[in-house]
């Protein structure tokens, strides 16, 4: 399936690649969005802080918990590239909802619509893409799909601090904008993505998320699935750089170059990750990748200026870059071939719980405590729940 090339890269299958710039006009629509929405909801609509983390953590969680249906419908129908397909459908026609936004409320239909389009469409592309390519190049493969996706998240803020000082800081027309990316996103996957035939007979098997199904998805998979839950928990919604470069005087139209910065580091570094993965294992690489986020947290709970904001968001890159497609890899070796959609549909359901729940502790905290306490108590977590996953035990049977 897949070349030799100098270094020992693989020759990535097309389809690899046309996902990934499916996933770059994507997330540059969905940045554009992010990068501007907090700043609509506290500036212009008069919501809470923590109302923002909510909204965030409560669209995200139903991505999550729609990711586990779509992706057992995959398995069960064997119709991955159709489900995903629907789902960037969905996310682009609920980019409309944002610049007609009037309340809090509107702000949240959207959010959700948006992220139910995420959820359709998360948890079959991953597993499609475990299916083109053999185990020993996963990291590689997961790796490339999400640096395309984090360089569509340098390319979106950048669009809307540009597209800011175009429109005098009208944030309604600056989301109108993301409407374009995400309809080339659509016709890229439609036009572009080829599902693999099986190669063998597809078999009736009944709907995968029965008890006796989700059984043989094994014990070494349930508990990796924990412990990235608890991993995940300090890792809230990426909103909260943009309301802390505001916090230390970093204008609001200047406020979205922290996810610039943080996706700008994540990007060359995001396929090399994968690379390391595959030679030395997927533990080592996400350990580093958590450490990096606590030192991102302790960063930005001392912050006093623009530039420990930057600093501390491009630690944040780094620990994506670690973590995000050697995660998939996890996932996909963890789980059987007629499993894997349902597989990556259960780590978005435990991965939304936790950064939800994470999204909304973090908002409480920084309503109560402040921003630089919040981001403190941030680190903590993370540093326990880095102890309990570096655990002998814990370690050797993921």
């Amino acid at each position: 399936m897949t070349d030799t090339l100098p270094r020992g890269r693989p020759a990535l299958p097309r389809t690899i690649w046309m996902l990934g710039i499916t996933s770059l006009f994507m997330d540059s629509s969905s940045e554009i969005v992010h990068a501007v929405l907090p700043l609509l909801l506290v500036n212009s609509l008069g919501a809470s802080v923590l109302l923002v983390g909510i909204i965030d953590g409560l669209a995200e969680a139903t991505a999550s918990v729609t990711k586990i249906f779509s992706g057992a419908l995959s398995d069960h129908w064997g119709n991955r590239k159709g489900i995903a397909a629907f789902g960037y459908a969905l996310s682009a026609l609920s980019k409309a909802i944002f610049p007609l936004a009037a309340t809090p409320m509107m702000v949240f239909v959207g959010r959700f619509a948006d992220r139910f389009g995420k959820g359709v469409r998360g948890a079959p592309r991953d597993a499609l893409i475990a299916d083109c390519v053999p185990p020993a190049h996963r990291g590689y493969a997961y790796g490339v799909r999400q640096g395309l996706d984090n360089l569509g998240a340098v390319i979106g803020p950048l669009a809307a601090i540009l597209l800011l000082q175009l429109y005098a800081g009208e944030v309604e027309a600056v989301l109108w904008w993301a409407v374009v990316p995400a309809a080339l996103s659509v016709a890229i996957m439609w036009w572009g993505v080829r599902e693999p035939a099986p190669q063998r007979p597809r078999e009736v098997r009944p709907f995968p998320l029965r008890l006796s199904e989700l059984r043989q998805l094994g014990g070494p998979f349930w508990l990796a699935i924990a412990l990235l839950f608890i991993l995940l928990l300090p890792r809230f919604s990426e909103a909260f750089q943009i309301l802390r470069a505001q916090d230390v005087g970093v204008a609001a139209a200047w406020a979205p170059m922290a996810l610039v910065v943080m996706n700008l580091v994540s990007v060359p570094l995001t396929p090399l990750a994968g690379i390391w993965s595959d030679r030395i294992g997927r533990t080592g690489v996400i350990a580093v990748g958590f450490f990096l986020l606590a030192v991102s947290h302790g960063v930005m709970a001392f912050a006093t200026g623009p530039l420990w904001v930057w600093l501390g968001a491009g630690i944040w890159g780094l620990h994506l870059a670690f973590t995000q497609g050697v995660f998939s890899a996890l996932v996909a070796d963890h789980a059987p071939a007629h499993l894997r959609g349902t597989a990556f549909g259960v780590f978005n359901l435990a991965a939304g719980i936790a950064i939800f729940a994470g999204s909304a502790g973090m908002g409480l905290a920084w309503d109560l405590v402040g921003p630089a306490t919040a981001f403190a108590l941030a680190g903590i977590v993370t540093l326990a729940g880095l102890a309990l996953f570096l655990l002998p035990r814990n370690r050797q049977s993921v």
